[in-house]
């Protein structure tokens, strides 16, 4: 398997863009991916965060779909894995030679992959795996889910550390230019996570960085920040390559 775990793959999802992402070349993003393409078309499968979201599933397939071929990273298909066909995932996995872990809410899309049973169907995938924010979120081990809704911050029953899918150690927080700033619940997303960091580390990507997981080796691609022991620090530059194991 190879793993590319993205804040995002086509820039900041909060702020306008085109129709049709075009897929991020910075920090070596597409010809990483072009590199590791198998040399003909395959099925791509994007699971969801949200299984109940049908309209917004298909209609993000549609347009990546449309993403992977402008960058010339052929798919026969790219078909949503959903509640609409989460019992057929024995078999849509093993087809596929390319799996879109989506975005969304991370307990949301958290608890469907522990439905379709994902962390032990993954034990024998060797295809190509994307993360998309959540989905880069929820294939730790241990999950950092930062809370992101209104009230989940304040909720002092909100579960922040979950069981994952286990494709890596390394827990990551997305979109972190645009987060960083952000009140929710009264506090700042940072300050949220300076404490969190107390308990587990965690990376903070920007969009535009990413990690590349192979062979049992790990990269950081692009600019991220190191939180841990209710500190941060500034640990990789744009366009700069990081081993972390």
């Amino acid at each position: 398997m190879t793993l590319f775990l993205t804040s995002s793959p086509s820039g900041c999802p909060f702020e306008p863009g085109p129709d049709i992402p075009v897929l991020d070349t910075r920090n070596h993003f597409v010809a990483n991916l072009r590199a590791v393409w198998p040399d003909h078309a395959v099925l791509g499968l994007a699971i969801a965060a949200d299984p109940y979201a049908y309209e917004q599933n298909d209609e993000m397939c549609r347009v990546f779909a449309q993403s992977f071929a402008n960058a010339h990273l052929p798919l026969t298909a790219l078909i949503p894995c959903d509640a609409r066909n989460a019992e057929e995932i024995g078999s849509l996995l093993p087809q596929s030679g390319f799996v879109m872990l989506c975005g969304g809410h991370v307990p949301t899309q958290n608890h469907f992959f522990a439905q379709l049973g994902l962390p032990g169907l993954f034990h024998n995938y060797h295809g190509i795996v994307l993360g998309v924010s959540a989905g880069s979120m929820n294939a730790a081990h241990i999950v950092y889910a930062a809370p992101e809704e209104p009230g989940e911050a304040a909720d002092p029953g909100y579960c922040r550390w979950l069981n994952g899918l286990g494709l890596t150690k390394t827990r990551i927080l997305p979109h972190y230019q645009f987060i960083r700033e952000h009140i929710l619940d009264g506090q700042r997303m940072e300050d949220i996570a300076l404490a969190d960091s107390r308990k587990r580390h965690f990376l903070a990507l920007p969009d535009g960085s990413y990690l590349m997981c192979s062979d049992g080796h790990e990269a950081l691609y692009g600019k991220a920040w190191y939180f841990a022991d209710g500190t941060l620090e500034e640990i990789n530059e744009d366009e700069d390559v990081l081993p972390l194991r």
